[in-house]
């Protein structure tokens, strides 16, 4: 791949933007083009010590920004937006994360409605080390301190939807946003159906790390500066959200109830497995049941997310995966260095 441009875009606060669709592009880029996206916290960089409160410092909506949207050119419907995960480096020292009344996985929300208390709203603050890489979790009710293993992740990633929606962005659905997987990390291409001319990409939510099903609602969340670049692959239509490492290929579904997000995510790992290997489609089932993993996205936001992966390795004679487009991403990027 021939080097293109490389751009920067650092957003003003009044840039950000709170919904997937409905946006004018703030750049236009093209295949190959490298992404340097400097990108905010869910809370806007608003929430920064124990006294700031979530409630009393944001204003709903305006809560969970991504920086974008970005106009891919040649983009267009029944294309494929593949976007390849560089770095994603913390822009601070500190991170935080905090409990919600009425939101998580562990209280009463308006979907699950019960005589409970709401959950008692409070803040923690982590300190990142990117050198030792690591993230400082402090107890808030106890001296108990522990370092936890850095794993920077993007949380919110995805393209404007179809139908002149536009999706607010603490929304997972087909189109990508608020995913909240931790497999989306450096060193992972993301694929996304193109819905719109244009494909208007946009990104945020970094978390230092988190936990599978974000129990809480809240990772470890961070401003980050993110690097990425991105192809078009043209004609190749892509239904749900699928994620490619070195290692694995990952299909994304989104729903609730939890059991339904499962389904849709393995219903298209399994056709997909059939595809590149040619594998009759309830063999490729009983390998997928046999071989693979579940990692779970999240269990609080309006839909849910679970991924359904499975090793490359374990895939007879595996056709190149969108021809190859991770390798060839991956190869550009290092070029690049």
């Amino acid at each position: 791949m021939t080097a293109m441009d490389t751009i920067t875009y650092r957003p003003a606060r009044d840039e950000l933007a709170y919904t997937f669709g409905g946006r004018m592009p703030v750049a236009h880029v093209r295949s190959g083009d490298i992404l340097q996206v400097h990108t905010e916290d869910c809370f806007g960089g608003l929430v920064r010590g124990p006294a700031d409160l979530p409630s009393q410092v944001c204003r709903m909506p305006y809560l969970n920004p991504v920086s974008g949207p970005f106009f891919v050119e040649d983009a267009e419907p029944g294309d494929t937006l593949a976007v390849h995960l560089a770095s994603i480096v913390p822009a601070r020292g500190w991170g935080v994360s905090s409990t919600f009344p009425h939101f998580g996985a562990l209280t009463s929300t308006a979907q699950t409605a019960t005589l409970q208390e709401p959950l008692q709203e409070r803040v923690w603050v982590y300190d990142i080390d990117r050198q030792a890489g690591t993230v400082g979790f402090h107890a808030t009710a106890s001296d108990h301190s522990v370092k936890l293993p850095l794993d920077p992740m993007i949380g919110t990633i995805g393209v404007a939807p179809g139908g002149f929606e536009a999706r607010s962005t603490i929304v997972p659905d087909s189109h990508g946003g608020n995913l909240d997987t931790p497999e989306l990390r450096a060193g992972a291409t993301l694929y996304l159906g193109v819905n719109v001319h244009g494909a208007m990409l946009a990104l945020g939510d970094g978390h230092a790390r988190q936990g599978e099903g974000e129990a809480c609602g809240v990772g470890v969340e961070i401003a980050t500066t993110t690097t990425l670049v991105i192809e078009v692959i043209k004609g190749t239509r892509t239904v749900w959200p699928r994620l490619e490492t070195d290692t694995s290929i990952m299909s994304v579904g989104c729903a609730r109830p939890l059991e339904d997000a499962y389904r849709i995510a393995h219903r298209d790992l399994v056709g997909w497995t059939s595809t590149l290997t040619g594998l009759e489609e309830l063999d490729a089932y009983q390998l997928i049941s046999q071989t693979g993993r579940a990692p779970i996205g999240n269990v609080c936001d309006p839909n849910y997310t679970v991924l359904a992966a499975v090793d490359k390795a374990l895939l007879p004679h595996p056709s190149a995966v969108y021809t190859g487009v991770h390798a060839r991403l991956r190869q550009h990027v290092a070029g690049l260095r």
